[in-house]
């Protein structure tokens, strides 16, 4: 039922010891309604069937709730916030391929590593003189795993006597997962303030709505004193990591409180409504690069590409780069949390045991890391050192 608390589902056992009374009432209390009777076993198969309508009323009532709604019903409320979901991207890349001079093919032919990841061409080609072309690929998958390292693409799948040979001589990359629900809804709530303005959260969250713009923070300095940092009196500094730089400058200006300094080491003209020229200034994000050194214990489910499996687990709770996709992670000025990364890796199946250690420029330890609110952790895959074994 729906009241002024919200909505109460019915369960099973609640719809049929109702339905039971009914029957009572309407039949006679001495009525047999065993699960062996024919009246009893209608009764459950009603109630079953009840349960089931009741359970999707639920499900109706929760998609309109962004922390309830799921899959596409919470796509249907990104608009809200002025975001929408990333959704899975294909590898790119290119091969080289040896055959006979001459011979042509069709946009479609298909490559593949020995591990079973598939590429096809996305062009036509025609082997040079020289016995090689090289061609644009695209993986038949989406996700992470079809960025996979150069040399790795050795297998023609229908063989061709004209073809004989293919390598990639650089590593494939753009392929990523779709953003999961749990990272589309951390967005929105980033997001959500940016529909006001005049104020520091909807400044930050109309530049985290920008395209490109993966984390963005905003400090002011509200004394009547240049503050340690060297704001201004009476000013902010906008922090933004990624993004066009004239797309923040308008951003910032239509956003911004009027007559308040903008502050930082980028500075734009913008144009206002009567097309009178303003400057409006901010400072990029200073990224962290973390290095990360990963050991782990596996056991015999553990994948054959676990290794990679696992990067790309510790750049999506960090963020920053997985074969040439971006990943928002954490948010500026949020800590690196040590027991957060071990999780990350135990999401890989088969891990038995891990030991980590993280840090930057070089010093390596087994705690947090502190992370100042102008800045942004990020990582690499390739500056994540993973060592297995059984």
């Amino acid at each position: 039922m729906l009241d002024r608390t919200g909505f109460k589902r019915r369960r099973f056992q609640d719809l049929y010891d109702e339905i039971e009374d009914k029957a009572k009432e309407a039949f006679g209390e001495n009525i047999n309604t065993s699960e062996r009777s024919p009246l009893g076993i209608i009764l459950r198969l009603f109630a079953w069937f009840l349960a089931m309508i009741w359970g999707t009323a639920e499900d109706v009532y929760n998609s309109g709730y962004k922390n309830t709604a799921q899959g596409n019903n919470l796509d249907r409320l990104g608009p809200y916030s002025g975001v929408t979901r990333i959704l899975e991207q294909w590898a790119t890349g290119t091969v080289t391929i040896t055959g006979t001079p001459g011979r042509t093919e069709d946009a479609g032919f298909q490559v593949a590593t020995e591990t079973g990841i598939y590429f096809e061409t996305t062009e036509p080609f025609t082997v040079g003189a020289d016995g090689m072309a090289t061609v644009p690929v695209e993986a038949l998958e989406p996700g992470s795993n079809g960025n996979v390292a150069a040399g790795s693409i050795t297998i023609i799948v229908n063989p061709n006597p004209d073809i004989t040979a293919v390598t990639n001589p650089e590593h494939t990359q753009g392929g990523r997962e779709k953003e999961t629900d749990d990272e589309f809804r951390d967005r929105m709530d980033q997001a959500v303030a940016g529909g006001g303005a005049a104020s520091l959260d909807a400044l930050r969250g109309a530049l985290l709505r920008l395209e490109n713009v993966r984390a963005a923070a905003v400090i002011e300095n509200n004394t009547i004193q240049t503050d340690s940092a060297g704001r201004p009196a009476k000013s902010y500094q906008a922090y933004v990591l990624g993004g066009d730089d004239q797309t923040i400058a308008q951003t910032i200006f239509d956003k911004g409180a009027a007559g308040i300094e903008s502050h930082g080491d980028i500075a734009m003209q913008v144009m206002d409504l009567g097309g009178y020229p303003h400057t409006v200034k901010f400072s990029r994000a200073e990224e962290v690069a973390l290095q990360i050194e990963v050991d782990v214990t596996r056991n015999d489910s553990y994948p054959a590409n676990g290794d990679n499996l696992i990067r790309s687990a510790l750049v999506r709770y960090v963020g920053g780069e997985d074969g040439g996709s971006y990943y928002n992670g954490l948010n500026m000025g949020a800590q690196v949390v040590y027991t957060r990364l071990i999780s990350a890796v135990y999401s890989v199946t088969g891990v038995e045991d891990v030991d980590i250690r993280v840090g930057t420029g070089g010093t390596m330890g087994t705690g947090n890391v502190a992370i100042e609110p102008f800045q942004v952790a990020q990582v690499k895959a390739s500056d994540i050192e993973v060592t297995s074994h059984v």
